[in-house]
């Protein structure tokens, strides 16, 4: 590798407003990153995810198409 070409590959963190820290390695230049969301407290990831089911749209697909 051309030293004088490649970003810099460094250790960062990255903070997520829940107080996650997950600590890895970059090319970004900060050091201290925030994020928003994470796998600790994403509803996906921690099992608190609604399927909201508007107008009843899953009920018609059951019915149009036999389920």
């Amino acid at each position: 590798m051309n030293k004088k070409i490649q970003p810099e590959y460094t250790d960062i963190k990255f903070t997520c407003s829940c107080g996650n820290v997950i600590e890895t390695k970059s090319t970004v230049s900060k050091k201290d990153n925030n994020i928003d969301i994470c796998s600790a407290c994403h509803p996906f990831y921690t099992g608190k995810q609604k399927i909201i089911d508007t107008e009843g749209r899953i009920d018609r697909f059951k019915k149009k198409y036999g389920g």
